[in-house]
């Protein structure tokens, strides 16, 4: 365990609780997935498949963690768990949010094409998903990485005058 501490840079106790949630997230998709693909056939393998994906996904994860050190600024290693956290949550939160918004607005695929559906539909969760992420990038504590990264974002689409700061 000292060793675990020690590589991801956690000083206090409680700072345990974003890798605890990060694997808890990985096998809790991992078995979802793993439901999917063997389409509910036995226990066992789903829980065989799970294992297997969970690995690979954390894997993948300390590949992305060790691309991004150099360019995410953190003061700490187990901050970038705290910030893929916020990722995930964002994501998920965007599309439940945007269905009911775009049923609110009376979009479906009944009286639109399926691309244009798609398209609005896409467009809908963006701009959820630019709220909820410095929502919860201030709810777990990363507010200042996450106010950023929405600068940077929104003046990739263009909107960059919005954040125009006075020199």
């Amino acid at each position: 365990m000292l060793k675990f501490k020690e590589r991801w840079q956690i000083q206090e106790n409680w700072q345990l609780i974003f890798p605890f949630l990060g694997i808890v997230g990985i096998l809790y998709s991992s078995f979802k997935f793993a439901k999917i693909m063997t389409k509910d056939t036995n226990f066992f393998l789903n829980i065989s498949v799970a294992l297997v994906l969970s690995y690979l996904i954390v894997k993948l994860c300390l590949f992305i963690f060790k691309k991004l050190e150099n360019k995410w600024i953190v003061n700490y290693r187990w901050e970038m768990i705290r910030i893929f956290i916020v990722f995930a949550i964002t994501g998920s939160s965007s599309v439940v949010v945007g269905r009911p918004i775009v049923k609110l607005l009376g979009i479906n695929k009944e009286n639109l094409n399926v691309f244009v559906y798609w398209t609005l539909f896409v467009i809908v969760s963006l701009i959820f998903y630019q709220i909820l992420l410095v929502l919860f990038g201030w709810i777990f504590g990363q507010f200042q990485f996450f106010w950023n990264f929405e600068k940077k974002m929104l003046s990739r689409f263009g909107l960059g005058f919005i954040f125009k700061e006075d020199k």
